[in-house]
Protein backbone atom coordinates (compact mmCIF):
# COMPACT_ATOMS: atom_id res chain seq x y z
CA UNK A 1 0.00 0.00 0.00
CA UNK A 2 2.60 1.98 0.72
CA UNK A 3 4.78 1.46 -2.71
CA UNK A 4 1.20 1.78 -4.42
CA UNK A 5 0.92 5.71 -2.52
CA UNK A 6 4.44 6.56 -3.27
CA UNK A 7 4.29 5.70 -6.62
CA UNK A 8 0.57 7.88 -6.91
CA UNK A 9 2.50 10.68 -5.44
CA UNK A 10 5.57 10.72 -8.27
CA UNK A 11 2.75 10.66 -11.31
CA UNK A 12 0.57 12.98 -9.58
CA UNK A 13 2.43 15.94 -11.14
CA UNK A 14 2.45 14.21 -14.59
CA UNK A 15 -1.20 13.27 -14.34
CA UNK A 16 -2.75 16.39 -13.05
CA UNK A 17 -0.46 18.64 -16.14
CA UNK A 18 -2.51 15.60 -18.80
CA UNK A 19 -6.04 16.08 -17.23
CA UNK A 20 -5.77 19.68 -16.88
CA UNK A 21 -3.71 20.87 -19.75
CA UNK A 22 -4.77 18.24 -22.30
CA UNK A 23 -7.63 16.03 -21.20
CA UNK A 24 -10.26 18.36 -19.78
CA UNK A 25 -9.44 20.98 -23.23
CA UNK A 26 -10.05 18.43 -25.68
CA UNK A 27 -13.11 17.14 -24.32
CA UNK A 28 -14.63 20.63 -23.95
CA UNK A 29 -13.68 21.20 -27.95
CA UNK A 30 -15.08 17.45 -28.81
CA UNK A 31 -18.52 18.87 -26.90
CA UNK A 32 -18.26 22.00 -28.69
CA UNK A 33 -18.10 20.08 -32.05
CA UNK A 34 -21.49 18.76 -31.99
CA UNK A 35 -23.24 22.70 -31.06
CA UNK A 36 -23.99 24.68 -33.70
CA UNK A 37 -22.41 28.50 -33.65
CA UNK A 38 -24.99 31.79 -32.15
CA UNK A 39 -25.81 34.31 -34.83
CA UNK A 40 -23.69 36.60 -33.26
CA UNK A 41 -20.78 34.23 -32.71
CA UNK A 42 -20.31 31.83 -29.30
CA UNK A 43 -22.10 28.45 -28.61
CA UNK A 44 -25.80 27.29 -29.34
CA UNK A 45 -26.29 24.07 -26.75
CA UNK A 46 -27.87 22.38 -30.35
CA UNK A 47 -26.81 19.32 -30.67
CA UNK A 48 -26.25 18.54 -34.16
CA UNK A 49 -23.52 16.63 -36.75
CA UNK A 50 -23.74 19.85 -38.90
CA UNK A 51 -20.46 20.70 -38.63
CA UNK A 52 -18.56 17.45 -39.40
CA UNK A 53 -21.13 17.82 -42.87
CA UNK A 54 -20.26 20.94 -43.69
CA UNK A 55 -16.57 19.88 -44.58
CA UNK A 56 -17.63 18.14 -47.32
CA UNK A 57 -19.11 21.25 -49.00
CA UNK A 58 -16.60 22.64 -52.06
CA UNK A 59 -15.35 25.55 -50.43
CA UNK A 60 -14.06 23.91 -47.27
CA UNK A 61 -13.40 20.76 -49.43
CA UNK A 62 -10.77 22.59 -51.76
CA UNK A 63 -8.62 23.74 -48.50
CA UNK A 64 -8.60 20.13 -46.33
CA UNK A 65 -7.49 18.53 -50.42
CA UNK A 66 -4.81 20.83 -51.32
CA UNK A 67 -3.29 20.76 -47.34
CA UNK A 68 -3.23 16.74 -48.15
CA UNK A 69 -1.50 17.59 -51.13
CA UNK A 70 1.24 19.93 -49.88
CA UNK A 71 1.94 18.09 -46.75
CA UNK A 72 2.14 14.76 -48.92
CA UNK A 73 4.31 16.54 -51.77
CA UNK A 74 6.15 18.31 -48.59
CA UNK A 75 6.84 14.80 -47.17
CA UNK A 76 7.58 13.12 -50.20
CA UNK A 77 10.37 16.02 -50.84
CA UNK A 78 11.78 16.05 -47.89
CA UNK A 79 12.58 12.56 -48.12
CA UNK A 80 14.17 12.75 -50.79
CA UNK A 81 16.29 15.40 -49.57
CA UNK A 82 16.86 14.19 -46.23
CA UNK A 83 18.02 10.37 -46.81
CA UNK A 84 21.11 10.80 -49.02
CA UNK A 85 21.89 13.81 -46.21
CA UNK A 86 21.65 11.65 -43.64
CA UNK A 87 23.59 8.44 -45.46
CA UNK A 88 26.03 10.72 -45.78
CA UNK A 89 26.58 12.07 -41.93
CA UNK A 90 25.88 8.05 -40.78
CA UNK A 91 29.35 7.45 -43.27
CA UNK A 92 31.60 10.22 -41.66
CA UNK A 93 34.15 9.70 -38.78
CA UNK A 94 32.38 10.72 -35.23
CA UNK A 95 33.66 14.12 -35.22
CA UNK A 96 32.20 15.19 -38.10
CA UNK A 97 29.01 13.42 -37.75
CA UNK A 98 28.57 15.65 -34.76
CA UNK A 99 29.33 18.69 -36.19
CA UNK A 100 26.66 17.56 -39.64
CA UNK A 101 24.11 16.59 -36.76
CA UNK A 102 25.05 20.29 -34.84
CA UNK A 103 24.33 22.34 -38.18
CA UNK A 104 21.14 20.30 -39.06
CA UNK A 105 19.78 21.18 -35.76
CA UNK A 106 21.49 25.44 -35.63
CA UNK A 107 17.85 26.46 -37.43
CA UNK A 108 15.87 25.52 -34.24
CA UNK A 109 17.97 28.20 -32.22
CA UNK A 110 16.55 30.66 -33.73
CA UNK A 111 12.58 31.68 -33.31
CA UNK A 112 10.40 29.60 -36.14
CA UNK A 113 8.44 33.08 -36.75
CA UNK A 114 11.82 34.51 -37.14
CA UNK A 115 13.05 32.49 -39.71
CA UNK A 116 9.46 32.23 -42.13
CA UNK A 117 9.96 36.26 -42.08
CA UNK A 118 13.71 35.90 -43.29
CA UNK A 119 12.01 33.71 -46.09
CA UNK A 120 9.21 36.45 -46.87
CA UNK A 121 12.61 38.64 -47.65
CA UNK A 122 14.41 36.20 -49.81
CA UNK A 123 11.45 35.31 -51.77
CA UNK A 124 9.68 38.66 -52.55
CA UNK A 125 9.68 39.96 -56.36
CA UNK A 126 12.55 42.42 -54.84
CA UNK A 127 14.02 40.39 -52.92
CA UNK A 128 17.54 38.32 -52.49
CA UNK A 129 16.87 35.53 -54.67
CA UNK A 130 15.68 37.09 -57.77
CA UNK A 131 18.33 39.83 -57.18
CA UNK A 132 20.99 37.15 -57.24
CA UNK A 133 18.98 35.13 -60.44
CA UNK A 134 18.93 39.08 -62.20
CA UNK A 135 22.60 39.54 -61.48
CA UNK A 136 23.44 35.94 -63.06
CA UNK A 137 21.16 36.95 -66.36
CA UNK A 138 19.32 33.66 -65.86
CA UNK A 139 16.21 35.14 -65.72
CA UNK A 140 14.81 38.34 -67.50
CA UNK A 141 12.09 39.58 -64.86
CA UNK A 142 12.02 38.53 -61.38
CA UNK A 143 9.75 35.86 -60.37
CA UNK A 144 6.80 36.00 -58.77
CA UNK A 145 6.77 33.14 -55.64
CA UNK A 146 6.01 35.22 -52.63
CA UNK A 147 2.07 34.32 -51.76
CA UNK A 148 1.68 31.66 -53.86
CA UNK A 149 1.99 27.54 -53.14
CA UNK A 150 5.49 26.99 -54.29
CA UNK A 151 6.79 29.83 -51.61
CA UNK A 152 4.21 27.72 -48.91
CA UNK A 153 6.25 24.41 -50.05
CA UNK A 154 9.32 25.88 -49.99
CA UNK A 155 9.27 27.16 -46.51
CA UNK A 156 7.70 23.61 -45.34
CA UNK A 157 10.28 21.70 -46.32
CA UNK A 158 12.93 24.19 -44.92
CA UNK A 159 11.24 23.65 -41.80
CA UNK A 160 10.57 20.30 -41.57
CA UNK A 161 13.77 18.90 -42.94
CA UNK A 162 15.44 18.19 -39.72
CA UNK A 163 12.52 16.13 -38.66
CA UNK A 164 13.12 13.79 -41.55
CA UNK A 165 17.24 13.77 -41.00
CA UNK A 166 17.36 12.84 -37.80
CA UNK A 167 15.01 9.50 -37.72
CA UNK A 168 16.49 8.96 -41.06
CA UNK A 169 20.37 9.08 -39.58
CA UNK A 170 19.33 7.24 -36.14
CA UNK A 171 17.86 4.07 -38.48
CA UNK A 172 21.00 4.44 -40.98
CA UNK A 173 22.99 4.51 -38.07
CA UNK A 174 22.13 0.96 -36.78
CA UNK A 175 22.34 -0.88 -40.23
CA UNK A 176 24.58 -3.71 -39.80
CA UNK A 177 27.58 -2.96 -42.81
CA UNK A 178 28.01 -6.54 -43.12
CA UNK A 179 24.33 -6.73 -45.04
CA UNK A 180 26.42 -4.36 -47.83
CA UNK A 181 29.22 -6.16 -47.89
CA UNK A 182 27.17 -9.80 -48.23
CA UNK A 183 25.07 -8.00 -51.11
CA UNK A 184 28.58 -7.01 -52.91
CA UNK A 185 30.13 -10.37 -52.90
CA UNK A 186 26.67 -11.59 -53.75
CA UNK A 187 27.00 -9.48 -57.14
CA UNK A 188 24.32 -6.92 -56.39
CA UNK A 189 25.03 -3.50 -57.77
CA UNK A 190 24.86 0.05 -55.76
CA UNK A 191 21.55 0.42 -57.17
CA UNK A 192 20.11 -3.09 -56.25
CA UNK A 193 22.04 -3.09 -53.06
CA UNK A 194 20.02 0.55 -52.63
CA UNK A 195 16.93 -1.00 -53.14
CA UNK A 196 16.71 -4.49 -51.92
CA UNK A 197 18.97 -4.07 -48.50
CA UNK A 198 19.19 -0.63 -47.30
CA UNK A 199 15.74 0.71 -48.07
CA UNK A 200 14.08 -2.18 -46.20
CA UNK A 201 16.36 -2.05 -43.34
CA UNK A 202 15.87 1.55 -42.93
CA UNK A 203 11.79 1.50 -43.23
CA UNK A 204 11.49 2.50 -39.63
CA UNK A 205 13.28 5.78 -39.99
CA UNK A 206 11.56 6.35 -43.35
CA UNK A 207 7.98 5.53 -42.03
CA UNK A 208 8.76 7.75 -38.27
CA UNK A 209 10.46 10.76 -40.33
CA UNK A 210 7.65 10.56 -42.82
CA UNK A 211 4.94 10.78 -40.28
CA UNK A 212 7.49 13.85 -38.24
CA UNK A 213 6.90 15.60 -41.44
CA UNK A 214 3.35 14.65 -42.89
CA UNK A 215 1.58 15.54 -39.20
CA UNK A 216 2.88 19.05 -38.64
CA UNK A 217 2.40 20.00 -42.04
CA UNK A 218 -1.50 19.04 -41.83
CA UNK A 219 -1.91 21.22 -39.14
CA UNK A 220 0.46 24.40 -40.18
CA UNK A 221 -1.10 27.69 -40.61
CA UNK A 222 2.31 30.05 -39.81
CA UNK A 223 3.63 29.32 -42.86
CA UNK A 224 1.13 29.23 -45.17
CA UNK A 225 -0.34 33.06 -43.46
CA UNK A 226 2.93 34.65 -44.29
CA UNK A 227 4.13 32.87 -47.78
CA UNK A 228 1.14 32.13 -49.29
CA UNK A 229 -1.16 34.77 -48.21
CA UNK A 230 -4.98 34.53 -48.77
CA UNK A 231 -4.15 32.31 -52.13
CA UNK A 232 -3.02 29.17 -50.46
CA UNK A 233 -5.80 28.69 -47.54
CA UNK A 234 -4.72 25.65 -46.06
CA UNK A 235 -6.68 23.48 -43.09
CA UNK A 236 -5.01 25.24 -40.14
CA UNK A 237 -5.74 28.35 -41.53
CA UNK A 238 -9.10 27.38 -41.59
CA UNK A 239 -9.17 26.54 -38.19
CA UNK A 240 -7.58 29.44 -36.90
CA UNK A 241 -10.03 31.68 -38.85
CA UNK A 242 -13.50 29.82 -37.31
CA UNK A 243 -11.94 30.55 -34.04
CA UNK A 244 -10.46 34.06 -33.80
CA UNK A 245 -12.10 35.70 -37.53
CA UNK A 246 -15.49 34.25 -37.76
CA UNK A 247 -15.85 33.28 -34.62
CA UNK A 248 -17.06 29.11 -35.32
CA UNK A 249 -16.20 27.38 -32.62
CA UNK A 250 -18.04 24.61 -33.30
CA UNK A 251 -17.00 24.56 -36.64
CA UNK A 252 -13.39 24.95 -35.95
CA UNK A 253 -13.89 22.26 -33.65
CA UNK A 254 -15.55 19.65 -35.83
CA UNK A 255 -11.79 20.48 -38.23
CA UNK A 256 -9.66 19.92 -35.03
CA UNK A 257 -11.07 16.60 -34.67
CA UNK A 258 -10.95 15.60 -38.23
CA UNK A 259 -7.27 16.76 -38.31
CA UNK A 260 -6.38 14.73 -34.78
CA UNK A 261 -8.47 11.58 -36.23
CA UNK A 262 -5.67 11.59 -39.55
CA UNK A 263 -3.06 11.79 -36.92
CA UNK A 264 -4.47 9.29 -34.98
CA UNK A 265 -4.40 6.77 -37.50
CA UNK A 266 -1.23 7.33 -38.93
CA UNK A 267 0.53 7.22 -35.43
CA UNK A 268 -1.56 3.61 -35.21
CA UNK A 269 -0.07 2.48 -38.76
CA UNK A 270 3.61 3.69 -37.30
CA UNK A 271 3.04 1.52 -33.97
CA UNK A 272 1.43 -1.49 -36.47
CA UNK A 273 3.94 -1.23 -38.97
CA UNK A 274 7.32 0.59 -37.89
CA UNK A 275 7.75 -0.48 -34.54
CA UNK A 276 6.83 -4.67 -35.59
CA UNK A 277 9.57 -4.04 -38.45
CA UNK A 278 12.33 -2.45 -36.02
CA UNK A 279 11.97 -4.95 -33.95
CA UNK A 280 12.84 -7.96 -36.23
CA UNK A 281 15.54 -6.21 -37.49
CA UNK A 282 17.43 -5.02 -34.58
CA UNK A 283 15.68 -7.54 -31.66
CA UNK A 284 19.14 -9.59 -32.58
CA UNK A 285 21.82 -7.13 -32.40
Amino acid sequence: MRQLSQKFTFLFPAVFWLMFFFVIPLTIIFVYSFFERGIYGGIEYVFSFNNYYRVIDPLYLKAVLRTVYIASLNTLICLIIGYPLAYFISNQSQRKKNILLFLVTLPFWTNFLVRIYAWMIILRTEGFLNNVLLWMNLINKPFEILFTDKAVLIGMVYGYLPFMILPLYASIEKLDRNYLDAARDLGATPIKTFWRVIIPLTKPGIIAGSILVFVPSLGAFIIPDLLGGAKSMMIGNLIKDQFLSARDWPFGSALSFIVMAVVLILLMIYLRFGQTVSEKLYSNK
